[in-house]
């Protein structure tokens, strides 16, 4: 009786959940359209995050780096050569995955707090190639004129329908993790977050397995660096700086690491909030800080991790 209880509560939110997700473009204004946007390409780019943090237990803070990668390749190839959003989407998405290969094999090597300081190292020089490099990535001004995705006479300009495109590509992404996660790889991975020394013991190869991690991290955040290039049709370094690495690092951990849940719903509580916040004017980021930390404080496994809580104090008193 109870877990039928429970798949039906399952069922019940899931069908809701998705009716508000289809329909939220059509019943909010084109700011909340573009905030929506905005939350699906970091939710994206989050669920690649959590296959470091989260899933393999490394903390690492260059995430921000494959992101800008990503939505810089994409836009060079729009601009400068007219590439095609579906062609110049998959192209971010290895430029990215190489960049995460080429550096994760020395930097993975580290552990703690130097694995953090050389990924945050190798973010900051990434920043910094895209503001001086004027010639290629013309510096401090940024890309603009990126285009639009098309499908034959279908333009893609607008926000509501780019919604769809970002959805699209979350479901796909969200897919694919799960399938992951559930897999021998993602046992792997857990392995390696619960104790790396007892896993090299019992012969598991550590560091292909934290080097994946790497790759399939930096895939995911070229992908939403794309969707976030084409969604606002201009980018600079502004965006790929360390301020935002650390939200990006937030979203993950309120949320709740190691659940695609909980990095999907830390992305878009986190896009969301400070909009709601704003009318405190001076006061806002003060609160906003303070709830940051107090949740980090109370709930250490995220949303998620409380919502899991009480779920099962619910079914366990029925």
């Amino acid at each position: 009786m109870k877990d039928r209880m429970k798949s039906y509560s399952q069922a019940l939110w899931i069908s809701i959940g998705s009716m508000i997700i289809l329909l939220f473009p059509l019943i909010v204004s084109q700011y909340y359209q573009q905030l929506g946007c905005v939350a699906g390409v970091y939710a994206i780019l989050v669920l690649g995050y959590d296959f470091i943090l989260g899933r393999a237990g490394q903390f690492s803070l260059g995430h921000i780096a494959f992101f800008g990668i990503g939505a810089y390749t994409s836009a060079l190839l729009s601009v400068n050569w007219s590439v095609p959003f579906w062609l110049a989407l998959p192209a971010a998405a290895l430029a990215s995955s190489l960049f995460g290969l080429f550096i994760g094999v020395p930097v993975l090597r580290l552990r703690g707090p130097y694995l953090a300081i050389a990924t945050l190292g190798f973010a900051e020089i990434v920043r910094l190639i895209l503001s001086r490099w004027d010639r290629v990535t013309r510096g401090v001004d940024g890309i603009a004129g990126i285009k639009a995705p098309t499908i034959g006479p279908l333009i893609f300009d607008n926000t509501v329908s780019f919604y769809y495109i970002i959805l699209f590509f979350l479901v796909l992404m969200i897919f694919i993790a799960e399938r992951i996660h559930r897999g021998k790889y993602g046992r792997l991975l857990m392995a390696i977050r619960e104790n790396e020394l007892a896993a090299e013991v019992m012969g598991i190869d550590t560091s292909k397995g934290k080097i994946m991690a790497f790759v399939l991290s930096a895939l995911y955040a070229g992908v939403a660096g794309s969707l976030y290039a084409h969604l606002f049709s201009y980018i600079s370094p502004e965006t790929f700086d360390i301020e935002h690495a650390i939200v990006i690092l937030y979203m993950l951990i309120i949320g709740g690491s190691g659940s695609t849940a909980g990095a999907i719903l830390g992305a878009v509580l986190l896009t969301f909030l400070p909009e709601w916040l704003r009318f405190l004017k001076d006061y806002y980021l003060l609160l906003y800080g303070i709830g940051i930390i107090l949740m980090m404080i109370f709930m250490p496994y995220g949303i998620i991790g409380l919502i899991r809580q009480l779920r099962l104090q619910v079914f366990s008193n029925h």
